[in-house]
Formats: structure tokens, C-alpha cells, sequence
């Protein structure tokens, strides 16, 4: 039966991950089902939706049983290019923050940020576990970390532990652009 039914994609990836843990290749999987290579991508791409019986058969293969199979929760693939729309932006009004991917799971976190005339992260300091720095790519930023203060510029660079009560804010007319990272995640 060809669908292409969420169930039907999902049951298809979470077959290609058993297979793949099992160091398998589709054609040798269907060679050791007795199926052919092309049922086995078909299954795989979520357009095919195999019988019990015939699922059970392509499983004996790898080997695996059909409650392990239905059990199993293959990990999510781990993206590592971004395109610059796929940012997640975590800021708001002044302050955009582009976040690489997710944090969940994560023991860094990379930040494009943008810092707009005006812009500042409060007169309220930050303070929380970990580091971060990061590197000044345009404009100026006027940077406090305890009882230090320094305004930066293009090429400028900064490193503290977070500990330290902290802020950021935008001087001079144009945008101030950063690359930083953080560690762990904070927001």
C-alpha cells in the first residue's frame, strides 16, 4: 500500500536507524529478509507500509523482534550546518539574538548577536554559571563585567566567567554585531 502517513515515516526511519545500528546495507538486509533492495528504500522513505507478517520478516534479518523494534527510539539526527534562516532568534526589539540550533542537550552555546542604536542588555547585570566571549565583527559595544568596563570594536574580543555581574550595550551609530559562545547553554 504506497501512503506517506506520518506513522508510515516514522516506522520508515526508525527501520533505517535498527538497520544502520545493525552495520547493515539496505541490499543486505533485503538479502537476508529475502525482499527485494527496492521494498526495503521503499519502507525507508515512508512510502510503502508493510504487513506485520512482512515487517516481521524483514526484522528476522537484521535480528531484531517486532516488540524491540517498536520500542526502540532512534536518536534524532544531528544537524551541523545552518543556513543564516534557520538561526532561531531569541531576542527581541533592539537586541536580536541568533541562536545555532537548540541548546537542549548541549554543552555550548553560539550566539549571533545584533545590538541596534540603542539597544542594551539592561541596567539589571547578568549573572549566571559557566563562561562566555566572544568577538566583536562591526560597531561598538560597551561591555561591564564587575567592576570592569571597556568599549570594544570591530576585531575586539572578550572572555569572563559569567559569574561576574555583566552587561552589554550598543554605543555609536550603527549596529554592533557579535559572534560569542557560551557555556553551558543559558537560555
Amino acid at each position: 500500500m504506497l501512503s506517506a502517513s506520518h506513522d508510515d515515516i516514522e516506522l520508515g526511519r526508525t527501520l533505517r536507524a535498527v538497520r544502520e545500528r545493525a552495520k547493515l546495507s539496505q541490499r543486505a538486509l533485503a538479502k537476508n529478509a529475502n525482499v527485494s533492495s527496492s521494498t526495503i528504500s521503499l519502507i525507508e522513505s515512508g512510502r510503502l507500509n508493510p504487513s506485520v507478517g512482512s515487517l516481521k520478516r524483514i526484522l528476522e534479518g537484521i535480528p531484531i523482534g517486532l516488540s524491540e523494534f517498536f520500542a526502540f527510539t532512534p536518536e534524532a539526527e544531528k544537524q551541523v550546518f545552518y543556513a543564516a534562516e534557520e538561526l532561531t532568534e531569541i531576542g527581541k526589539e533592539r537586541l536580536s539574538l541568533k541562536q545555532v540550533g537548540n541548546s537542549i542537550g548541549r554543552a555550548m552555546m553560539i550566539l549571533k548577536e545584533t545590538y541596534r542604536p540603542g539597544a542594551d542588555t539592561g541596567r539589571v547585570m547578568y549573572r549566571h554559571e559557566g563562561e562566555e566571549g566572544g568577538i566583536v565583527i562591526s560597531g561598538r559595544v560597551e561591555i561591564t563585567v564587575g567592576d570592569q568596563r571597556k568599549i570594544l570594536g570591530p576585531g575586539d574580543a572578550y572572555y569572563f566567567d559569567s559569574r561576574e555581574p555583566h552587561r552589554f550595550r550598543q554605543v555609536g551609530p550603527q549596529d554592533c554585531v557579535i559572534v560569542s559562545a557560551s557555556t553551558p547553554p543559558t537560555f
